[in-house]
């Protein structure tokens, strides 16, 4: 038997703006835009359907503004979808047969507390950069119930560890840290919970190439050891093609192609496709 994806998404879309009837049918690839010309909303995503499994990092890739971190943030709950559905089929979870978009604000909090973990692009969105290292990494555990002073603080010092921040540097505060070095304390904080489900936005983006190495080795050594389906939203194939087993090309937020990785990137369908993969080649 096969086992059962670890997040199921059906048909999101989410428009910002009034919204009218001719939004979907006059914006996608197309009509290259994503900006109805009827009452001017945006359709940052639209039946955007996929699925990820247990273990599996499914990267999903495209240019500036085709919607790839607007569907990880309707994900991880920091905006409302505009429609579509979302399954979080995982242990523990006692709504694994719900749309968790529909989800009480209560229930929100702690499917995300307890079952999903977030690395936003900018670390000022993950991490309270006046709050010490350790401080971030309490907070996520303390929201997913965890009462222990002592077990929080070595449950803290062991995540720093694995993600290779200092453990002198526990109780300074994340300002004082490299780019780096913010976003590997993201890594540790989305970490805590064990979290079925991690979302990675760009986490890579404006570092130096040789912290880029160091982050992905990072995301790698996650993969072997843990159970989480990981879902990687980035522009560069480069990273694509080093960590997700399937990809998800995005244009004017509709999917445009879907598959293995490897097959996208040798045999790529679309011709935007082509073209992402042409331009670095």
């Amino acid at each position: 038997m096969n086992p059962a994806p670890a997040l199921e998404v059906n048909n999101l879309t989410k428009i910002y703006g009034s919204g009218c009837r001719k939004c979907i049918e006059n914006t996608g690839p197309d009509h290259s835009r994503n900006v109805c010309p009827v009452c001017g909303s945006v359709v940052a995503c639209a039946d955007i359907t996929f699925d990820v499994m247990p273990g599996e990092i499914l990267g999903i890739v495209g240019e500036s503004g085709s919607g790839k971190s607007t569907i990880v943030r309707c994900l991880h709950f920091d905006m409302e979808p505009t429609g579509g559905a979302a399954y979080l089929r995982c242990s523990g979870n006692d709504s694994g047969n719900e749309n968790i978009f529909l989800l009480n604000s209560q229930r929100k909090r702690a499917v995300r507390n307890l079952h999903l973990g977030m690395v936003y692009q900018n670390p000022q969105m993950g991490l309270r950069l006046d709050v010490t290292a350790g401080g971030n990494i309490a907070e996520k555990l303390l929201a997913a119930g965890w009462q222990n002073v002592e077990k929080i603080r070595d449950r803290g010092g062991k995540l720093l560890k694995r993600t290779e921040i200092p453990l002198e540097r526990m109780d300074e505060a994340p300002r004082n840290f490299s780019g780096g070095m913010q976003q590997r304390v993201q890594i540790a904080k989305a970490l805590a919970n064990d979290p079925d489900v991690l979302l990675l936005d760009e986490l890579t983006t404006g570092l130096d190439v040789s912290v880029q190495a160091r982050i992905l080795d990072l995301i790698k050594e996650i993969r072997r050891s843990t159970n989480a389906a990981m879902i990687l939203i980035t522009h560069d194939l480069g990273v694509i093609k080093l960590l997700s087993e399937r990809t998800i090309v995005l244009k004017d937020g509709r999917i445009v192609e879907m598959g293995l990785t490897d097959q996208i990137l040798e045999d790529p369908q679309h011709e935007y496709t082509q073209l992402l993969v042409n331009s670095v080649l």
